[in-house]
């Protein structure tokens, strides 16, 4: 099993890069995320792998770092979602992004990636969203999951409200979600609509 490459940047592609360990050139695929953070060819490069080994091939796929891999791993286990569209995913949204959409039950964002439609997107939100109590959504999220509480699935009461107001001013929900939970965290539990809209549009403005 290789787990890690670790050697000079020999080449990269749309979709893939070799890095030259020892005199060895190891083809792998990535995410746009981690190819653009590998840098220029002859510069130093390391990326965690993950290695498939099938009948008729062997595949080795990159990242630039461990929450990536993880979701990776976490996204082809839903039906329908092969290492293509995992790596389109990844290169659509971050991590922590991936993250809060999934938990705000956000379908549009997801859609973004190359490969995915509404099907798919609700495919994965629906499988998915029980798990995310283990990936650090915003600092409320991680609170909860921390405390050994189920995370929600998407919000609801003053903050599903606040969520929504911002939405219907044009702000994408995984935006206007990251926002809110924000302005929870520092407001505390007994904050209203009112001042969590107003909390999270500062945090958009910023």
């Amino acid at each position: 099993m290789i787990a890690k490459l670790s050697g000079l940047l020999d080449s990269t592609g749309l979709d893939w890069a070799i890095i030259d360990v020892n005199g060895v050139g190891y083809l792998f695929s990535a995410s746009s995320r981690t190819l653009r953070r590998l840098g220029s060819p002859g510069d130093r490069a390391s990326v965690l792998t993950d290695m498939w080994v099938s009948e008729d091939k062997i595949a080795l796929y990159g990242f630039a770092d461990a929450g990536e891999r993880d979701w990776f791993r976490l996204l082809t286990t839903v039906q329908g979602v092969g290492a293509r569209v995992a790596l389109n995913l990844l290169s659509a949204l971050a991590p922590d992004r991936l993250t809060s959409a999934i938990a705000a039950q956000d379908k549009t964002s997801l859609c973004e990636a190359d490969g995915v439609g509404p099907k798919l997107a609700a495919r994965i939100l629906n499988e998915l969203k029980d798990k995310v109590a283990t990936l650090a959504v915003a600092p409320m999220a991680a609170a909860t999951a921390i405390k050994g509480g189920p995370q929600p699935a998407a919000p609801s009461g003053a903050v599903g409200d606040a969520v929504s107001a911002l939405v219907n001013l044009g702000y994408k929900r995984i935006d206007a979600f990251t926002a809110v939970n924000k302005a929870a965290q520092a407001l505390g539990e007994g904050a209203d609509v009112s001042a969590l809209i107003r909390a999270g549009l500062k945090e958009l403005s910023q």
